[in-house]
């Protein structure tokens, strides 16, 4: 039931941050789609403005998540686009939320990913699995740490394992 609610909250700030327009087009069916439903009085016209919470659940999570089982598979290739994806992800939060609390974000984040994700950097184009264990390790503990800045320390993020990974339709193993 969690992973449907994320993956409809997920779908839901895909439409929102492909623009206004698209998240306001109608789908191509009848009006009248179910008895006694119309589409306008389900849908909201209000624009959806997610959280840093939602953004961090939603996208930065899952990269984080990716990138662990990637480089513990060997899978170098793929670890390396999910560290790109994740840059771009941090990127993306930094513009959309710039202060929760007192805490700047773009800041925070600058000071806290930045070394571990370009130590990560250099351990994938090494292929070395020593190197990123060490820089995946500081990555995690580095948004450990902004989580005590940000005053939720009840987050606390681990390194993933393959058992009980989150990601059961995916294979990490490098291509053959």
């Amino acid at each position: 039931m969690r992973n449907l609610s994320c993956s409809v909250l997920a779908v839901a700030i895909l439409i929102f941050l492909a623009g206004p327009g698209v998240a306001q087009q109608k789908m191509n069916m009848p009006a009248k789609s179910m008895p006694g439903t119309d589409m306008d009085e389900v849908t909201s016209k209000a624009p959806y403005h997610p959280g840093l919470g939602e953004l961090m659940t939603a996208f930065v999570q899952p990269r984080h998540i990716k990138l662990g089982l990637a480089g513990a598979a060997g899978n170098w290739a793929y670890a390396a686009y999910e560290l790109g994806e994740l840059r771009e992800t941090f990127d993306d939060v930094g513009k959309l939320i710039l202060k929760h609390g007192n805490l700047d974000i773009p800041q925070a984040i600058a000071a806290t990913v930045t070394q571990p994700m370009d130590a990560l950097d250099a351990a994938i184009k090494a292929k070395n699995e020593a190197a990123f264990t060490k820089a995946y390790a500081d990555l995690t503990a580095s948004c450990n740490a902004c989580h005590q800045s940000a005053d939720h320390p009840m987050i606390v993020i681990l390194v993933p394992t393959v058992s009980g990974t989150a990601f059961p339709d995916q294979d990490f193993s490098p291509p053959k």
